[in-house]
């Protein structure tokens, strides 16, 4: 953090070094373990067919997410992230480095598709978080991901198909 060069922000604040709480004056640490524990109990909202998403086309996207899309190659099911080594170039996913060049490696992790349904309704949060999706909120909607790797990989889906990939992400619930 105290690289000016990389964190400019973070070294001109000194937040590399803040100071060290004696563990015995820590009121919050000890805390954390329950209220990660009541996060995770929270159930998570289902999408609803017909609702949330169209069943049929989302059918058609699910095939075409491990078909023609190659979604899966990457966003791996059920864990709808890839497993293991998860972290990609700019280069390798075709947008710049803007975000990437503030993390420790230089690079974006592939993000977990589960619930995405969330974001695209614009549930539990400002409306104009809405959408915003990618690794840095660059594009507004699922259409505008999906035509970007559409292109970026040359992929040749037809709109329907595009279409048919988005209700697909749509329906993915928060967990199997």
């Amino acid at each position: 953090m105290n690289n000016a060069a990389k964190f400019p922000i973070a070294a001109a604040n000194g937040f590399g070094d803040l100071p060290h709480i004696d563990p015995d004056d820590d009121l919050i640490t000890k805390k954390l373990p329950a209220l990660q524990f009541y996060q995770l109990a929270i159930p998570a909202p289902a999408p609803e067919a017909g609702t949330d998403f169209d069943p049929a086309a989302a059918a058609r996207g699910d095939e075409l997410f491990s078909g023609k899309a190659k979604c899966n190659n990457c966003h791996v099911e059920p864990l709808w992230t890839e497993p293991g080594w998860n972290l990609h170039k700019p280069a390798e996913i075709g947008i710049d480095s803007f975000e990437a060049d503030r993390a420790p490696d230089g690079v974006y992790k592939t993000m977990n598709l589960a619930g995405i349904f969330v974001r695209e309704n614009g549930l539990f949060m400002r409306p104009q978080n809405k959408g915003r999706y990618y690794h840095d909120g660059r594009f507004a909607t699922l259409l505008d991901v999906v035509n970007h790797y559409n292109t970026r990989f040359s992929l040749g889906l037809t709109p329907q198909e595009k279409l048919d990939v988005v209700e697909y992400l749509k329906s993915l619930p928060a967990q199997k």
